[in-house]
């Protein structure tokens, strides 16, 4: 294997694990780790959200903290093409997230395809942008 295959080996891997660290501080409502992975300049979207600038996207956190007692994240397949520092791509996930309402657990499962941007900075590759795009959705109740 070649110096240029290993290296592209090394940023696919590098990549990947920036969508696992993202789906970690979610779960965890970890900021430092939040902000640590996206760039200053990152925009966030999803249905009926924008959010622009590292600080929006942290502070973004403490609202899902309060919509929801828990959520699990879980990084499946992902495709990337890289380009230099630039990297693009689609990480399918699945997101669960725990709801206390009436009394009652309920459940509200997504399933994700993420439109990814990369920026390598310092050395690390960065979110610059992510696009959740939600394929379908569940919500059931838990006993």
């Amino acid at each position: 294997m070649s110096g240029a295959e290993l290296e592209r080996l090394a940023d696919e891997a590098e990549l990947r694990r920036s969508a696992e660290l993202y789906a970690r501080g979610a779960d965890r409502r970890d900021k430092a780790l939040w902000a640590s992975i996206v760039t200053a300049d990152c925009v966030i979207e999803a249905p009926g959200i924008r959010l622009e600038g590292r600080e929006q996207i942290v502070a973004a956190l403490d609202i899902m903290a309060q919509l929801y007692i828990a959520t699990q994240h879980r990084v499946h397949n992902q495709t990337v093409s890289i380009t230099g520092d630039s990297a693009s791509g689609e990480t399918y996930s699945v997101a669960e997230h725990l709801s206390l309402i009436d009394g009652r657990k309920s459940l509200l499962t997504w399933a994700i395809r993420y439109q990814d941007r990369w920026r390598r900075e310092q050395r690390q590759w960065r979110f610059t942008q992510r696009t959740l795009l939600i394929d379908w959705t569940e919500t059931r109740s838990l006993d």
